[in-house]
């Protein structure tokens, strides 16, 4: 038997299974349903997710900080102290940073 005889007997046998592995293989992998696609949609919505948790955590806090302005009336003197680095005319502000830089020692 040849190669050719050979090839065609095993298409002839397998012709159906042959068919659904091809359509297989072009469903799962081409278009715009493939699961190439949808692992890259998955990944988009969890980052847009973990972007939607960042905004409501802001959120959150900016409420905070309104709630604190309407009911304490020395609370805009804090946020603008501790957020802002405001000071009154009389008084000096010293910030103190945590970076240490070594200059001359090895």
């Amino acid at each position: 038997m040849t190669l050719i005889n050979k090839i065609g007997s095993f298409i002839l046998h397998n012709k159906y299974w042959i068919v659904i592995v091809i359509g297989v293989l072009v469903v799962g992998f081409t278009g715009d349903n493939s699961i190439l696609q949808h692992l890259e949609y998955q990944n988009e919505i969890d980052n847009l997710e973990n972007e939607i948790s960042d905004y409501n955590k802001i959120y959150d806090e900016s409420q905070h900080t309104i709630k604190m302005i309407q009911t304490d009336p020395h609370a805009i003197t804090k946020i603008a102290r501790e957020k802002y680095l405001m000071k009154a005319d009389d008084e000096d502000i010293f910030v103190f940073s945590t970076d240490h830089k070594h200059e001359g020692i090895n």
